[in-house]
């Protein structure tokens, strides 16, 4: 993508009349501030350069969805949301006006006539709680779930059950899982990552009011501290447990490695998804408590690097080349390293969270695990299998959400939507 795919300022926008026609409610962007907005970045909607000022803005449309390969950012907001409506022209309408917003909000623009206006008697088309604040590097990320295409009880709803991917499988329940169906799967599913959390949470709000009626938020996680990133030049997050994660995530700016393991090719199919990805999201709960209680020896055992630097065993640096046959046999990085699993890499980008208590006295807390790979059944399945089996850190760990959606490709232009080929 180019610069001329940025939207434009006098780009037309929803009328008042229709936004109130969406059940009611309007659209809001946050991020439009007196004296404009920051400069969109140049390139394509996945370049993974770091802005300057985290309040710049990322280009939107692009030959693939911004919030993948991007320099990934502090903070998530991320909703799964089932189709309530069985209407194929309504949920394509609804589509077309997500993807509108969605275009503006990233580039930091008004939608609508803002939380302000001169027309009191309706509701503003801004909800307000992010007036003043910047782009702050947003980026929304759209996906399709496995229902969207037959509802649970096998009913095709938009005619469209013919064209799921193969690869957009029933993920396998795992050894160790105990998974909550309320915060598992979608038929639909917005990413919302930026560097300010009440710009991401700005966003998801309202997508969830432009689809009130059509749709409805099925589950949705917050998040912060970034576990995982595409820049490998800068500092390795740390998760909860307090070790570097990601060592070795692929890094956004590689494009073979994004090709060979991320983008869904032309010759994998299905054709409406060429140039996408799929989108594993696991809701992994740590037990904290339990961890923190544990000798540091046994915490560098169960992954495989020391606490400090990162360094693998027997090693002195963070990247150092891993001597894996020094690490113990079901430590972490032994058995998710590439070179254990012929190869097999995906583009993580994982944040963590604290949701309150469990109400036994101990942190609800873990990582919201988020991966792309262009095919889980050659990625996520079989590594996971082989985790589940015999890591280490299990003991300390427990999937309890799941979900799996395909992601289509970028927004190429402004007549261009989430999911147009799958639907046309």
């Amino acid at each position: 993508m180019t610069d001329e795919a940025a939207p434009s300022t006098n780009a037309p926008s929803p009328s008042r009349r229709a936004l109130i026609g969406w059940g009611g409610a309007g659209l809001a962007l946050g991020a439009a501030a007196a004296g404009g907005t920051a400069a969109a970045l140049g390139g394509t909607g996945d370049d993974a350069r770091p802005v300057g000022d985290s309040g710049g803005a990322v280009p939107f449309h692009g030959a693939h969805q911004a919030g993948i390969a991007t320099a990934v950012q502090d903070r998530l907001h991320f909703a799964a949301f089932d189709v309530t409506t069985d209407d194929r022209a309504e949920l394509i309408d609804l589509l077309k006006e997500w993807t509108k917003a969605a275009a503006r909000m990233t580039q930091g623009h008004a939608v609508g006539d803002g939380a302000v206006s001169d027309l009191i008697e309706a509701p503003p088309d801004d909800t307000g709680e992010a007036l003043g604040l910047k782009p702050s590097r947003l980026t929304l990320t759209f996906g399709v779930g496995p229902t969207l295409f037959k509802d649970k009880k096998g009913k095709d709803r938009f005619g469209i059950a013919g064209r799921r991917p193969e690869a957009l499988i029933d993920l396998p329940v795992f050894p160790g899982d105990d998974l909550d169906a309320a915060r598992s799967d979608g038929d639909l599913c917005v990413q919302a990552c930026a560097d300010d959390p009440q710009v991401a949470v700005h966003a998801i709000r309202n997508l969830a009011r432009i689809g009130m009626g059509k749709v409805a938020v099925r589950w949705s996680q917050l998040g912060f501290g970034k576990t995982s990133s595409t820049t490998p030049d800068a500092q390795t997050p740390r998760n909860m447990m307090g070790f570097k994660d990601g060592t070795r995530n692929i890094s956004g700016t590689d494009a073979d490695a994004l090709k060979k393991h991320v983008w869904v090719s032309e010759k994998a199919g299905p054709a409406w998804l060429a140039g996408g990805s799929y989108l594993v999201a696991r809701r992994i709960r740590m037990h904290i408590e339990t961890w923190d209680r544990t000798s540091l020896k046994e915490q560098e055992d169960v992954f495989g690097r020391d606490k400090g630097e990162g360094a693998p065993y027997g090693k002195q640096h963070e990247r150092d080349t891993p001597n894996l046959k020094a690490m113990l046999p079901d430590a972490h990085v032994r058995l998710a390293h590439p070179d254990s699993n012929g190869g097999v890499r995906i583009l993580r980008r994982g944040y963590s969270f604290t949701d309150g208590t469990d109400g036994l006295g101990r942190l609800d807390a873990g990582l919201f695990f988020l991966a792309y790979q262009h095919d889980v059944r050659e990625g996520f399945v079989p590594l996971q299998r082989r985790l589940a089996r015999t890591d280490a850190l299990n003991e300390y760990i427990q999937h309890v959400g799941s979900a799996l959606f395909a992601i289509p490709p970028g927004v190429r232009d402004a007549d261009d939507w989430w999911g147009r080929a799958l639907f046309t």
